[in-house]
C-alpha cells in the first residue's frame, strides 16, 4: 500500500470515529440530587412516618416509614440541609436522608422524649426528656452517646425536661417541669459539659424558647403567672422574673392544651405570645419586660407565629376551637382575618421568605397552602394525621 492508500485509510477510520461517538450520548449520571434548600418534613403522627415535601413546587416527593411514635415530635436539620433529626415521644432518635429519602440511623434512647436540638457547630444533637428525666447528648454523624445528663435537681428526685433550646457557643439550655429551674450545659470546652444550674425560677416551667438573635432565653411557668428570663450575655446575675402580675386576679380556663412559645413574633421591642389559659395573645414591651397589652383572639392560643417579615402573626388553637386560624397585623395589633381550614389544625410553617404558609389539618388528613398576602388556599397536599412542619430553613436558625 502506497503512503496515500495509506492516508485515506486512516481518514476513513477517523471519520468512523467521529460518527460513532456523536451518536452514543453520553452516560447519564447515577444520582441527580435535590436542591435541599427547597425540602421539608411534614410528621404522619398516626402512621409512625414522614412525608418529605418540596416547598417550591408544593409537592410531596417521598414518604419514610418506621419512625416509631410521633405524636409529639419535631425535627431539626443538619448544617448542609441533607438529613433530618427526628425525635419522637417513644423516646426514638431518627436520622433521615432527606435525598435518598430513608432512614440513615435510629437509636431508642429514652422512654418519653419531648424535643431536642442540634448545636451551633452542628456536630452535637441534644435530646430532651421525660423519662428518664435529662438530657443525653449524641455524636450528629454517627449517634453515638457523647453525654447523659440527668436532672436531678434534689437527692434521689428527677425531674421532667422541657424548654430545650441550642444557644450560642455550643451550649445548650433547658427547664425542669418538676424542680422549677433552669439549667444551662455548656460544650464549648468538648464533650464533656460544665453545668450551670438556676433555682427557684417558677413553678412548673412549661416550654421556653430563645429569643432572636440568641441572648435572652424565656420560660412560661405553668404553675404560675409570669416567665422567667436568663441573660446568656450575663448568667451570673440569675433568672429575672417577668410579667409577675399578668393575669392576676383573673379566673383561668381549663388548659385543653399547653400553649408553645416557639415562634414568637419580636417587631421592634414588642413581643407576642400565647396566654395560659385564657383567650387571649400578649404583648409585652421588651425594653422593660412589662406586659402592654392582651388581643382577645378565637381560643386558647397554642402557637403564635411571626411571618418571616413580622408583620403578621398566625396563631391556631387548642380543642376545641381548632379548627380556626387567625391573623393579627402587628401594627394595628388587631385580628384582620379568620380562617376555618378544618377540624385539629396542629402546626403551621412559613416558607423562609413568608410568602406561604403551610397548616396541618389532621382530622382532614391533610395540609393546607396558604398566599400570606390575599389568605387564599392555592393547593391541598394528602397526608396521614398531619401535625408538625418543618422546613430546612430551620437548619441556620438558632433555638429551633
Amino acid at each position: 500500500m502506497n503512503s496515500s492508500a495509506a492516508f485515506r485509510v486512516v481518514q476513513l477510520l477517523f471519520a468512523l470515529l467521529l460518527a460513532a461517538c456523536a451518536a452514543t450520548p453520553p452516560p447519564a449520571p447515577a444520582y441527580v440530587p435535590e436542591a435541599t434548600g427547597d425540602l421539608g418534613v411534614v410528621i404522619e403522627r398516626g402512621t409512625g412516618s414522614v412525608l418529605i415535601i418540596n416547598t417550591s413546587h408544593r409537592t410531596v416527593i417521598g414518604r419514610v416509614e418506621g419512625l416509631g411514635d410521633l405524636s409529639h415530635a419535631s425535627v431539626v436539620y443538619s448544617r448542609d440541609e441533607r438529613f433530618g433529626y427526628v425525635f419522637g415521644r417513644d423516646g426514638g432518635l431518627t436520622k433521615v436522608d432527606l435525598l435518598l429519602r430513608k432512614i440513615d440511623r435510629r437509636v431508642l434512647q429514652g422512654g418519653n422524649s419531648i424535643g431536642g436540638a442540634i448545636s451551633q457547630d452542628g456536630k452535637l444533637i441534644a435530646v430532651s426528656n421525660y423519662e428518664p428525666g435529662g438530657i443525653k447528648v449524641f455524636n450528629a454523624d454517627t449517634l453515638a452517646l457523647l453525654a447523659d445528663i440527668p436532672a436531678e435537681y434534689a437527692p434521689g428526685k428527677v425531674s421532667k425536661t422541657v424548654g430545650l433550646v441550642d444557644a450560642p457557643g455550643r451550649k445548650f439550655v433547658f427547664s425542669l417541669y418538676d424542680g422549677n429551674q433552669i439549667w444551662l450545659a455548656d460544650f464549648s470546652a468538648g464533650d464533656t459539659p460544665v453545668i450551670t444550674r438556676f433555682a427557684s425560677v417558677g413553678a412548673q416551667p412549661y416550654d421556653a424558647l430563645l429569643v432572636p438573635g440568641g441572648r435572652y432565653y424565656i420560660a412560661g411557668l405553668f404553675g404560675e403567672d409570669g416567665m422567667a428570663l436568663l441573660d446568656l450575655w450575663n448568667p451570673a446575675a440569675g433568672v429575672k422574673r417577668i410579667l409577675p402580675d399578668y393575669g392576676m386576679g383573673e379566673e383561668k380556663l381549663p388548659v385543653y392544651k399547653m400553649p408553645h412559645l416557639e415562634g414568637w413574633a419580636v417587631a421592634g421591642n414588642h413581643a407576642f405570645f400565647p396566654a395560659v389559659g385564657r383567650n387571649e395573645v400578649l404583648v409585652m414591651d421588651m425594653s422593660n419586660w412589662k406586659l402592654v397589652e392582651k388581643i382577645p383572639v378565637h381560643g386558647q392560643p397554642v402557637f403564635v407565629m411571626a411571618r418571616p417579615d413580622n408583620r403578621q402573626i398566625w396563631v391556631n388553637f387548642a380543642f376545641p376551637h381548632n379548627d380556626t386560624v387567625q391573623v393579627i397585623d402587628v401594627v394595628s395589633r388587631k385580628v384582620v382575618r379568620e380562617l376555618k381550614p378544618g377540624p385539629a389544625v396542629l402546626h403551621m410553617e412559613f416558607t423562609p421568605r413568608g410568602e406561604q404558609v403551610w397548616v396541618s389539618v389532621r382530622d382532614d388528613n391533610r395540609v393546607d397552602i396558604y398566599d400570606t398576602a390575599t389568605f387564599t388556599r392555592l393547593q391541598q397536599l394528602p397526608a396521614q394525621s398531619p401535625s408538625g412542619i418543618f422546613f430546612t430553613n430551620r437548619a441556620h436558625e438558632i433555638g429551633l
